[in-house]
This record gives structure tokens, sequence and C-alpha cells, in this order.
């Protein structure tokens, strides 16, 4: 599929709401329609003198509806649940607690400074700030080019503000290197549906769930990472679905499964090369639909003939029989769905493990269809619209290409450069780490990211950002990546600003303003246009606010793949999402891709890629006899800076632990030091038959020393550059004191908020029962 010219000028940028059609509703949203709920209307406040503002949470790619409680000063101090039809009404643990964030008394309310990593921060004005930062900026690219200073920013920024990113990198800094935290969450899959499909996203809509016959979730702890959308895998089993599970741990919802694989972790694309080799072998291809909408088959089909059972049974760790069983169970279902996450994409062959579950779908002819299809569930609320528009290293706005000239060309003319002034593609952040550690980078502004917690490999990150001459974080709480830099910009909380994201089925949903911020406090948008003013091309940046950047990035979208031209607030406002590509403001939006059998490849087909498994990167030993995998718990988010600050949920888990087979003669809460080839941290065991006896997993929101990126390794996958977070060699042992959990870090002169604070000292693992066998506590 070949791009359409780029109006320069469209003629309607905020176009009249389309009226609501039943027959053009997205799938799952037209009981809700019947019943008369309008999205983001239909609520008052049950006290006078109190405003209810419809909006999203701001944590997981979900994105589930609530309205903020806005008291009679303007300020929230409350939420309730939202109709949307996303979440109908739910919310998870982080949503319900979320808006405790906004007036939190641990805000960042003034820039910090310091000239040395030597003296504490000291409060300043915004004029010291930004005018240190622009000589620092100014300074290093003047002895050192101009790619020697970089920019990270984040996928939990509104999509405005990630098409700022990209912009500001490449026409304010000039500089090649910029890229973001989505590196380390949606890369592989991104990269796996451009090979197979020609476009990046989710190939369904959540409520396609509720329509499958068998659906099979992989590397996905769906029940804590994304509490809400189990409300569609019961739907499912309500229904009578089939429910098949591949994850290393029993999870919640894996303990439900008719079928849990319970595979050796890195061992994935091994797991579905078989599978696929049992649904040729028994006849349950889709040959016609192969036919017609595939290429690539013929060779697929001979590499999966190498992967009999029997020889990746051995691999994975699992019984040939499971592997035969998941195998009937996918392929006789009259419609079958996939759904994965960073279970399998976190590994030096992320790509090739998604591309093994799109050869699985399209192999028996499940896309396109309702019930029936894949998907990918994104991590951060804008893990999809975060790497649309221009702040991953290679891409620009719309997902064009940035080595591709026709692309540079359309995006020179809208920004009002010459194509040969934008820079050429950059490095991913972790390379841009390693860059740091050699000297090439030796500036940086980080904007909504904390990579001393959320990069693999502590030491190597530490070493590279103190190597830095000048650091500057966008923060609206103190990080500890912040904690190390030169400068703080205090910036506001989504509630404190409107804008859009994508969530997991690239539906845009509408944030909305709820309160004012904090004096002294900025928007990110504010702080990337004052400082491109002060670099001299303010011209290029005269933004009042998020509405006028994403007039922009419409512009900037329209005629690609991710073509958001037709989204406008209103129609957002009134239809409570809209699923990009939507060219014009008379179109419904696109919920379901490849109904039409087509993809968005030139030639209309999948593209079905030959897998082949490779063993990961961190070899196993005597001294490291075993495997680390981590992931995230059901009370926080991420790196944990702003979750580690919310009194109920630090009560929840105020400390990480180390989950261990009862085999290996631990007592739950005794002292376990995990080791691996790049540090050691000593944590509480959470003794558990939920786990695979040759595998320990710690969850990774804390930071060091009891860091699970203190142990990880930064290998990383060679065609999206994630790194491999899900299995490195590892060996347990007995230790006598646990490592001590740190506050978060403060500005100068305050400490923790400590309601939210006194649990960390608690030396036992959380309450909760993890998995089936989990000690209690007594």
């Amino acid at each position: 599929m070949t791009d359409r010219p780029v109006p320069l000028d469209p003629p309607v940028l905020r176009g009249a709401a389309v009226p609501l059609d039943p027959a053009v509703a997205p799938p799952g949203t037209r009981d809700f329609r019947d019943a008369g709920g309008l999205p983001a209307s239909g609520w008052r406040a049950d006290q006078a003198e109190q405003t209810l503002v419809p909006t999203h949470c701001c944590f997981c790619g979900v994105q589930c509806g609530m309205y903020l409680r806005v008291n009679a000063a303007g300020k929230v101090f409350g939420v309730e649940p939202r109709n949307h039809d996303i979440n109908r009404m739910r919310l998870c643990p982080k949503g319900i607690n979320a808006y405790q964030q906004v007036n939190h008394p641990d805000r960042l309310t003034a820039p910090l400074l310091r000239r040395s990593r030597e003296v504490p921060f000291r409060e300043v004005g915004w004029e010291e700030a930004l005018t240190y930062t622009v000589e620092e900026i100014r300074r290093i690219q003047r002895e050192h080019g101009v790619d020697a200073f970089g920019l990270l920013g984040g996928a939990s920024l509104f999509s405005e503000k990630t098409y700022l990113v990209g912009k500001f990198a490449r026409v304010a800094l000039k500089t090649r290197h910029v890229d973001y935290n989505g590196r380390l969450c949606m890369v592989s899959a991104a990269g796996a549906n451009k090979l197979a499909f020609g476009i990046d996203r989710a190939a369904n809509p959540f409520s396609d769930i509720l329509r499958t016959d068998c659906l099979l979730i992989a590397g996905s702890n769906v029940g804590e990472c994304f509490p809400v959308m189990t409300q569609y895998v019961w739907g499912a089993r309500d229904r009578g679905a089939k429910l098949i599970v591949v994850d290393p741990r029993e999870t919640a919802v894996a303990r439900t499964a008719d079928v849990h694989v319970a595979l050796k972790s890195g061992t994935d694309s091994a797991f579905f090369n078989a599978v696929l080799h049992v649904i040729v072998q028994d006849g349950l291809t889709d040959e016609a639909f192969l036919a017609a909408h595939a290429t690539g088959w013929a060779e697929l089909k001979a590499k999966v003939a190498e992967y009999p059972p029997e020889r990746s049974a051995a691999i994975c760790g699992v019984p040939a029989e499971q592997i035969v069983q998941v195998a009937r169970l996918f392929g006789t279902a009259g419609r079958a769905m996939a759904w994965h996450a960073r279970g399998i994409e976190h590994h030096t062959q992320g790509v090739e493990n998604c591309l093994s579950v799109i050869n699985l779908c399209a192999a028996t002819g499940n896309l396109g269809r309702p019930g029936a299809g894949y998907g990918t569930i994104t991590g951060q609320g804008n893990g999809q619209g975060g790497r649309e528009h221009g702040q991953k290293s290679d891409l620009l706005p719309g997902g064009r290409s940035i080595n591709d000239p026709e692309h540079r060309r359309q995006i020179a003319g809208i920004w009002g450069i010459e194509e040969a002034e934008l820079p050429q593609a950059g490095t991913s952040m972790m390379e841009m780490v390693w860059q740091m550690q050699r000297r090439e980078i030796r500036g940086l502004i980080g904007i909504c990211n904390n990579p001393f917690v959320s990069l693999p490999n502590y030491a190597v990150v530490k070493d590279g950002y103190d190597k830095l001459e000048f650091h500057a974080q966008f923060d609206f709480f103190l990080s500890e990546t912040s904690a190390n830099a030169h400068v703080v910009f205090p910036v506001t909380t989504w509630a404190e600003d409107e804008g859009v994201m994508a969530n997991a089925e690239a539906r845009v949903v509408k944030h909305n303003k709820a309160q004012e911020p904090p004096s002294g406090v900025r928007t990110d948008t504010w702080v990337m246009c004052e400082l491109a003013r002060r670099l001299g091309v303010g011209d290029k940046f005269d933004f009042a606010g998020s509405r006028e950047v994403f007039d922009e990035l419409r512009r900037a979208s329209a005629g690609t793949v991710i073509d958001y031209y037709g989204i406008t607030y209103e129609r957002l406002e009134e239809t409570g999402g809209i699923a990009w590509p939507c060219p014009d403001t008379a179109h419904p939006g696109t919920p379901r891709l490849f109904e039409d059998g087509r993809t968005y490849h030139p030639d209309g087909k999948v593209h079905l890629q030959v897998v082949e498994w490779h063993p990961p990167a961190d070899p196993y030993d005597d001294e490291y006899p075993m495997t680390l995998t981590t992931g995230r718990t059901v009370a926080h988010f991420l790196s944990g800076n702003q979750t580690r600050r919310l009194g109920a949920l630090v009560e929840q888990a105020p400390r990480p632990w180390v989950e261990v087979h009862p085999s290996h003669g631990f007592r739950n809460g005794e002292a376990v030091r995990v080791v691996t080839r790049r540090g050691a941290s000593v944590l509480p065991a959470l003794v558990t038959e939920a786990i695979r006896a040759d595998h320990v997993f710690v969850p990774y929101h804390w930071p060091h020393p009891v860091a699970a990126n203190a142990l990880t390794n930064d290998a990383l996958d060679p065609r999206s550059k994630i790194p491999e977070y899900k299995v490195c060699a590892v060996r347990i042992e007995r230790a006598e004191q646990l490592d001590p959990v740190p506050a978060p870090p403060m500005p100068p002169g305050r400490e923790a908020y400590p309601e939210a604070q006194h649990s960390r000292s608690d030396p036992l693992p959380p309450t909760a029962p993890q998995g089936r066998g989990t000690a209690e506590r007594g």
C-alpha cells in the first residue's frame, strides 16, 4: 500500500463529529450505545460544587475510562469508574489510586539545578534552569557536534508530546540521537507486525475476544498486568471458548486454563514451530486462505517440519503430548485468537517469537474475522501511540521511515525545513547508553522515563549516565534517574493537561484536563517549545497547547498507514475512541484489520517468515544453572516512580521478592541471594509451586540494590534492539540479611511521604498468594 499525497493545508482540521451510526459502530460498542450511554456524558457529581471530569487511566495499554472527582477549589480528590466500553465500570488497584498522584506531597514544584553531581540540588527559577540548559546544549554541540546531544522520550506521554519529542530532537537539537522507553516494550511486536502485515498494530479489538472459540495468551500475566482486560477472557470462557496460556509461571489466568504450557523461558519460537508442525501434519491448515492471502508458505512449512513435538519438547521442557494438545485445540477451533505481551517479546529473538505466533494464526486462517485474529497487549498507556509519530529513532510521524527520501520530503515540508536538514536514523535506547559510556553522547534530555530502574544491567546504565557532561530530566516526581541529573524540570501529570493516547487495540482515546497544575509547574509541551524558541527555532514550535500540536500531528500522519487525519478531539469525545487508520472525518475508524483479506503490503498478502529457534544470549553452566525471569505485579507500574509513592499500593507490595519452587528448600520470607553475571540482590523468598523448579521470578519495579535490572542482561534483539529481560542465567543461595528497599528520591529539604513508606521495611513477601501452593504468611 502506497501513501497518498500529504495535504499540506487540509481544509478542515477539527471537523464536525460524525453522528453515531450503529451500522458502523466499532465491534463491542453497539450494545453500549443502544443502551443510551455516551462515553463522555451522563454523569454528574453527587455533591454540590463538585465536578466529574471524564478521562482515562494513566497507566497500562487497556486505557480504562474513569471520572476524576474535582472539588470546589478545582482540585482532583477522587475517582469514579466510568461505563466506557473499554472497561465497563471496572478499574484495577492502580487505576483506583492513580488520582492520588495529582496533589501528592512528593510533587516537584520548582526546577532543580546543580552544575556538578558533587553538590546537592537547589531550587531555582525557570529562567535560570532554561538558560543553563540551552547554554549546555550549545556548548556540547559546538565542541563535539550536534549528535553529541541526545533525547529520550517515553510511551506514557500523550501522542501530541511524543510527536513533539521527535520534532524537537530533529529540528531544535538537530540530532539523530532520539529514542524512547517503548524500546523496552513493544518494538519486537512492531517489527514482526510490519514484516508480516506491513502495519504495526493489533489486528482485532478486545471485544473480538468475546467471539472466539479458542484463546491463546502467550507471555502475558493478564490478571496482574492488565487486570481489567481479564473481563474479556472470562467473557470468552463463559461462552465456551477454550483457553491456552503459555508462560513459565502458573499465573492467576493460567490456573483457569484448559492448557497451561509452563515452557522454559527463551524457547517460545521452538514451541510455536512445533505447534504449527502438528497442525500441518494433522491437515488443519487453511490452504485456501494461504493460497489466496499469503506468501512464503512453502518455506515456512519446510522449516516447521524440522520441529517435531519431541524435539521442541526437549528444548522447551514440556511434554510432547501437550504440544499436540495445543495444536489440536487451536487448529480445530472455528475461530481462534492469539494475544501476547512482553513474555515472548523481551528476548534476543523477540521479533522471531512474535512472528512464530503470527505464522500460527495465518496458517490456520485466523485473521480478519470476528473472534479470529492476532493482537499484542501494550504495556504503557500510550505504548501503541507512543511509537507512531516520530520519537522512535528510525521513524518519522505517521510511521514513515526516516531513511525513505519521499517520507523525509513530506515531513520536511510540513515542518518547514529542507529535507537535507533532517538527521538520519539514530540508535536505540540501550545503544545510546553504550554511546554515553564511550563519550560519543555527552549531553542528554530525558522525558517521562526512568532508565536507572527500567534498563537492564544497572551498572552499565549508571556508568553511562555518570559520564554525561550535562543531563536534564522532565518529571513530576524525582525519579532515581532524575536524582542523578543536573537539571530537573517539574512538569504536569496526565490530569493537568489534555491529549490523546492509542490503547492496545489502536483505539485513540481522549484524556481531559481536570485541574490546573501547581504553581511553578509547566507542561512538557511548554518546556519543549520554550527550549526550541531559545535555540532559535521558535517559529517551528508556535503551539499554544495540545490542540494545536494535534492538528499538526493529524496533517503529518495524513495519507500514511497510521492515518489520524479523520480523528478530532470532538469526535473522540462523542464516540469514546476511534481506531486508526481514519483518513477523514466521515470515516468510522478501523477497529478490525484485514476484513477484506488484504494486508498493508503492496501485494496485499501476509508475508510469512521462517523462524529458527536459537538459545538465549546468557549461557547456562555449573555456576549459573537456573533461569531468572522478570515482570510486573498488580500493585506497581514499570519503574515504580509513581506507584511506590501511593500508600495502598506500597502496602500491597512494599518490596520485591524472589519466587522459588519448594524443591529448593527455602521457607517463605527467608533471605535468598539471587546472582547473575552482572550483579546480586538479596530478596525474601516467596515459595510457590506455581513456577518451574529451574526458574526464579523477580518483579522489576524497585531501584538498586533490590533492582531486578541490576541482574538482567543487556543483550539485544538484532532487529528490534529490545533487551533480553525475560531470560538470563542465575544461581540462588542462602543469605543472612535482606537488602534494604530505598525510599523514593526527594527534592532538597523534603522527606518521602511517610504514610506511603512505612511498610517498606516489611521483610516478608506480599500477603496475596501469587499462585498454587504459595506459602502463606503466618
